[in-house]
């Protein structure tokens, strides 16, 4: 044994070989914190004082190495400049040290290695892999840049178009196409992949392979022409920006530093790689992607405590087929458990039925699926108009039109036909949970699960605790929620929950503006600026006009704050069967592209409509419009932290970001009014205070502002 630590082990094998073995102690992955860089840097300079014939760096873990330690990120980016700077220049020199053995070196991938683990791999003469081994640099989806060498090693191994797209799109680059596009060397079964490494050392030693020719190729600049040079960035960056938009700066900025370090050698392209890595560290957009990260491992954390306590579902229900039924039963097939569907007329089973089976196809169509699967996952739906079968459902989800009265009667209906320990949920979006819970025997069986449209896509499910839900009913519901492949979020009972609460404020805020004399296609503007995947009045349309008059009226009445004073245009469209993308006809007209998928056109019948809701027009600053939509929406979170309906700041931004599509860039409505700072949002909320309640910070909002605090610690 040449080493033996906390994170890493060195021994040496019968053929000479040093088999440097990561396996980061309590941690179920390897990855790269402070430590563990110390621990290889200690490694390395081990190797030097040793005969060996070459090095193997491999891992004891079903994953190779997962990246950096991204929870010491927030602390590393709060530093200096210089010390970020000094940060990198030590770590790259244990990975230029790595590529600088007196030896040939291989990296043996069995798993995935993203980020600092593909570095790592680039750093290494060559790369074996299994089937199972994924390759990928995720930085850019933290808002920053690989730091360790990957944009100067990767091009000169993979060619400048294979990086750019591999670095700039921050994507899992399969075994397959990784070998096909020199990201591996071989790919060969598990338990030969030490072996494997072990021959192309020998083969080096032997002077069959020359490692020496790809080093040099590494340390120096890109050997392509100008004209070359220039075709393949320049290319790049135009799709990227295109794809990327201007609200993420870290992959436009991953391929100009490859253009900017393509001329140099291995010590002046790093330099490049460092000083724009230091840039992005610094803009609050990396900050917020990295809390972004963090949050997802909070809600996963959350969800793992709920799943210690909840009982097994091996076969669901669902009552109400149609769109929202079909797709609830497809995503729990799909996932692994079979899923009894009803409904009271064999129009909505057709409609269920088929929206299951386009689901699918689309799955087969990408090649995630073949024509046997997904028959298998067609017979684990049944279809049925009667009850026979629901007793055998662990869980039952009531999906039906939303109505109180109906709900009930139903809820009812069903909990005298099933187990007694059946857990039921009703998919509502706004009704309480404790009035539907009124109607049953079993109360402590029963609480929300609202999906949302479409639920294939959406990834957040609002799992609703009723005054009587019992602690087993909502880990129970949580881990269903959790196996179908969907980030639940445990929300306690009030009109519109979490996401609807906060949403309408939003609305509110659009339907005065108008009324106020704004153009609705500016605010759409200039919310879709802000960051937002489309303005409030699209978004209504998508959404359909009915639906939200309906949960406007629900909100309005639970809290009187949203209530109206005047005549919306909202409801003007309502009153005239104008109810967006459903009808053809909203703010905008909707007419089927060459894919059926509704396309966006310009309404001329809106403006008259508008202008008969508006006392007069009058010109609005793209920053009003911001203001007065934000500072609506930002309160109401605030107050749904301080009510008690999530329990942390994390929960109420993760559920914007992954209910609504609030920009992740931006972290959320919290951590947005933080970026502002609390006392300066309350200055700005200030402003609007004549526009009523909705506009008025919280006692405890003003408090945070005033003793300098934040949502976030």
């Amino acid at each position: 044994m040449i080493y033996s630590g906390k994170a890493l082990s060195v021994h040496v094998l019968p053929s000479g070989v040093a088999n440097v073995v990561f396996d980061l102690e309590d941690s179920s992955v390897n990855k790269f914190n402070q430590a563990t860089l110390r621990e290889l840097q200690e490694v390395v300079a081990s190797l030097r004082t040793h005969e060996i014939v070459g090095v193997i760096i491999s891992s004891a873990k079903p994953a190779f190495i997962v990246g950096a330690d991204i929870t010491e990120f927030t602390a590393i980016f709060a530093d200096t400049e210089e010390n970020i700077l000094g940060w990198l220049r030590e770590a790259n020199k244990i990975f230029c040290d790595i590529e600088d053995l007196p030896v040939p070196t291989v990296s043996a991938i069995n798993g995935i290695a993203l980020g600092g683990g593909c570095e790592l791999a680039v750093a290494t003469d060559y790369r074996v892999g299994t089937a199972q081994a994924v390759l990928g640099f995720p930085e850019v989806k933290l808002g920053i840049l690989p730091g360790f060498g990957g944009t100067v090693r990767t091009p000169r191994i993979i060619g400048a178009d294979n990086a750019n797209q591999w670095i700039s799109s921050g994507s899992q680059v399969k075994a397959e196409q990784a070998l096909k596009e020199g990201g591996l060397d071989a790919i060969v079964e598990e338990d030969k992949l030490i072996p494997a490494c072990e021959d192309l050392i020998a083969q080096c030693n032997d002077g069959r392979l020359d490692y020496q020719k790809l080093r040099a190729a590494k340390n120096s600049p890109l050997t392509l022409s100008p004209i070359e040079l220039n075709v393949a960035f320049e290319t790049a960056k135009g799709l990227v920006a295109a794809q990327a938009g201007p609200n993420y700066p870290a992959p436009i900025t991953a391929v100009q530093v490859m253009q900017d370090a393509s001329s140099s050698d291995r010590a002046g392209a790093l330099e490049v790689e460092h000083k724009a890595f230091v840039k992005l560290a610094k803009t609050d957009v990396a900050a917020n992607l990295v809390q972004m990260f963090l949050n997802d491992q909070f809600l996963a954390g959350a969800a793992k405590k709920q799943l210690a306590k909840a009982k097994e579902v091996k076969f669901a229900g669902v009552l109400g087929a149609g769109i929202m039924g079909g797709g609830i039963a497809y995503q729990s097939a799909l996932k692994g458990t079979p899923i009894i569907m009803k409904d009271i007329a064999q129009e909505g089973i057709d409609l269920g039925m088929n929206e299951a089976k386009k689901l699918l196809g689309k799955q087969m169509a990408r090649g995630r699926i073949d024509a046997g699967k997904m028959v298998s996952i067609l017979s684990d739906i049944t279809p049925t108009l009667e009850y026979d079968g629901f007793e055998q459902a662990d869980i039952i989800v009531e999906a039906i039109v939303e109505n109180t009265g109906i709900k009930q009667s139903v809820l009812a209906e069903l909990e005298s036909l099933v187990d007694e320990n059946t857990i039921i949920a009703s998919n509502t979006s706004t009704i309480s949970i404790d009035e539907l819970a009124m109607a049953l025997k079993r109360p402590e069986n029963f609480c929300g699960m609202h999906f949302f449209n479409p639920v294939p896509v959406m990834p957040l499910v609002e799992v609703i605790k009723g005054e009587k839900t019992s602690e087993s009913t909502v880990a129970t519901t949580v881990a269903y929620a959790k196996k179908m492949g969907k980030t639940p979020i445990v929300v306690n009972n009030c009109p519109g929950f979490l996401v609807n609460r906060i949403l309408f404020p939003y609305f509110g805020a659009f339907s005065r503006l108008i009324h106020d004399g704004a153009d609705f296609r500016q605010i759409d503007k200039a919310m879709e600026r802000f960051g937002w995947p489309m303005g409030p009045a699209y978004l209504l349309d998508v959404i359909g006009v009915d639906t939200a008059v309906h949960c406007q009226d629900v909100m309005a009445a639970g809290f009187p704050r949203m209530s109206l004073d005047f005549d919306s245009a909202i409801d003007k469209l309502y009153g005239q069967k104008d109810l967006g993308q459903k009808t053809g006809k909203g703010f905008y007209l909707y007419e089927p592209d060459k894919k059926g998928k509704p396309r966006k056109l310009p309404n001329p019948d809106i403006n008259a409509l508008v202008s008969s809701m508006q006392p007069a027009a009058r010109d609005f600053s793209d920053e009003e419009i911001v203001e007065r939509m934000m500072v609506a929406m930002c309160i109401e979170t605030a107050r749904c932290l301080e009510d008690n309906i999530v329990a942390t700041a994390i929960e109420a931004d993760m559920g914007l970001v992954l209910g609504l599509g609030f920009p992740p860039f931006r972290g959320g409505a919290l951590r947005y009014v933080d970026s502002l700072g609390v006392a300066n949002f309350c200055q700005i909320a200030g402003k609007y205070a004549e526009l009523g309640e909705l506009y008025t910070p919280t006692e405890n909002m003003r408090e945070k502002g005033a003793a300098g605090e934040s949502y976030y610690a």
